[in-house]
């Protein structure tokens, strides 16, 4: 619901504009009415006896003034115009008249010529005729008088009345007060009717305006005529504007997700490597100091054949592990950067995890660690044989160094005819909830002394991560009742073979 406003607005002030006008309209009338009406009333009378006059002369210059043919025209002259007219000979009889006695017109020379109550003013005087005003005082009436000579030396009296001038202007403002009034409230039923229809679309682009400024785009300008106008061009250029400052809002907002992913990929991929370089001069750090210290004191100071055999054997096999560190930290850089491609084929899984195993056997006696292999009919995969084979390696290792308790080991496959899941599992301490989702990656050692021990250096489930991730796979682990079990899935080929093993 669209709420107006209406100090101010533009159906008050137009209501305003139109209800001065009317009145100031009004109110010119009424001093035109006051000030200017009698005079113009008493210049139409004038105005009407000299016509009156002239029509009159014409026609006695034309020699028809007394005939019959002329009567009607004679009448109509004084009936039209109001006027009593009577031609008088020089010894004041009667030739025409249009009174209906001859008493009035005895009475009305009197009154012109000898009756002192009677106030004349001269108005106009010429050489045919003179026209004055006489105001009877006795009967408070006015009248305007003619008298003059016509072409044949008749004298014409010709008189009209001044009809309550006064009282017909005021008559006549009391009823443009009444017109006024009327005038005014039908004019501002007008106007509201009309600026509700002008104001009303105006009034809900300004709604609109206000939403689009806060962002808000769903509101949209409809239009409820069936002929458009200016204000309905408005209303579709500023639907056109909303569309392109939503798809231009939601452009942006894009590009500023696109933006805020690559600024928090740098300062991942830059967090990354800060980490990696201090975790790799850790993991160098300790084999350096090592190889240094045996080194230095091969030279100086060992001087019996089993000492020098017992430094050469340390510095031999610190030098392997960060031979093993390295090789492990190109590997990891090649599966991670996409350098080292996945080849995929065909080959038979059970196979190869009792390979693994079978080769774990040896690590495994020297810790005293049974492991216990379930195996199946041949299952034949899709993947990369190789990379798969490094994945159960480490987890077979990872298994053995963190063996403890019964020190048993378990692997064994389970699935359908769509995935099989390789599981391995330890007997010992289960990994604390909080290390489960950090186990994977680089350098990260839950018991970081123990890993020490053994010569691990916290790179081997990461590679796990890499290439189960650049097959598109599923890996992971869980903590049971009594060890930990790693796992991860592989897809199934859809013919199942039988291969005989070599």
């Amino acid at each position: 619901m669209i709420r107006k406003k209406q100090y101010g607005s533009i159906r008050t002030k137009m209501l305003i504009i139109i209800i001065a006008v009317v009145v100031g309209t009004l109110v010119l009338c009424l001093c035109l009415n006051s000030l200017f009406l009698s005079t113009f009333y008493s210049i139409k009378k004038q105005n009407l006896l000299m016509e009156s006059y002239e029509k009159i002369n014409t026609a006695c210059e034309k020699g028809t003034l007394y005939n019959n043919s002329f009567q009607t025209t004679f009448e109509t002259i004084a009936s039209n115009g109001n006027i009593s007219i009577s031609v008088l000979t020089s010894d004041w009889d009667v030739v025409l008249t249009s009174a209906s006695n001859y008493s009035t017109i005895r009475s009305q020379i009197g009154q012109l010529l000898f009756d002192s109550t009677v106030e004349s003013d001269v108005i106009i005087e010429n050489e045919n005729y003179r026209m004055v005003v006489i105001q009877d005082e006795r009967l408070q009436e006015q009248y305007i008088v003619l008298f003059g000579t016509l072409e044949d030396g008749n004298q014409i009296l010709m008189r009209t009345p001044l009809e309550g001038i006064k009282e017909s202007v005021l008559i006549s403002n009391q009823f443009l007060l009444i017109v006024g009034a009327i005038s005014i409230a039908a004019g501002a039923f007008a106007v509201l009717l009309i600026t509700k229809k002008i104001t009303d679309p105006i009034l809900y682009l300004t709604e609109l305006s206000k939403k689009m400024t806060q962002l808000d785009f769903e509101a949209k300008y409809v239009s409820r005529q069936r002929r458009k106008n200016e204000v309905d061009v408005l209303g579709e250029h500023m639907n056109d504007m909303s569309n392109q400052l939503e798809q231009t809002i939601a452009e942006l907002k894009s590009a500023n997700v696109e933006l805020q992913k690559d600024i928090d990929k740098k300062n991942e991929i830059d967090k990354m490597r800060k980490e990696f370089l201090s975790n790799v001069s850790h993991e160098l750090k300790t084999p350096i100091a090592l190889v240094q210290g045996y080194a230095e004191g091969l030279k100086e100071s060992v001087e019996d054949e089993e000492n020098r055999d017992f430094y050469c054997d340390v510095i031999i096999d610190e030098a392997a592990k960060m031979n093993e560190l390295v090789k492990k930290l190109l590997t990891l850089n090649q599966l991670e950067f996409g350098q080292n491609q996945v080849e995929m084929k065909r080959f038979e899984l059970m196979e190869l995890v009792g390979g693994v195993v079978q080769n774990s056997n040896i690590l495994a006696k020297q810790e005293n660690i049974s492991i216990e292999f379930e195996k199946q009919d041949p299952i034949y995969v899709w993947g990369d044989e190789f990379k798969i084979e490094e994945v159960i390696t480490n987890y077979m290792s990872n298994a053995i160094h963190y063996a403890s308790g019964e020190k048993k080991i378990r692997v064994w496959v389970t699935g359908g005819t769509e995935k099989v899941r390789v599981n391995v599992f330890n007997t010992g301490s289960c990994i604390p909830p909080e290390d489960i989702d950090r186990i994977w990656g680089k350098f990260y050692k839950v018991d970081k002394a123990r890993t020490r021990e053994y010569g691990g250096n916290g790179i081997g489930l990461s590679i796990v991560k890499a290439i189960m991730d650049s097959h598109g796979q599923k890996c992971g682990v869980e903590n049971l009742q009594n060890g930990v079990n790693f796992w991860f899935e592989m897809d199934c080929s859809k013919e199942q073979q039988n291969v005989v093993s070599l």
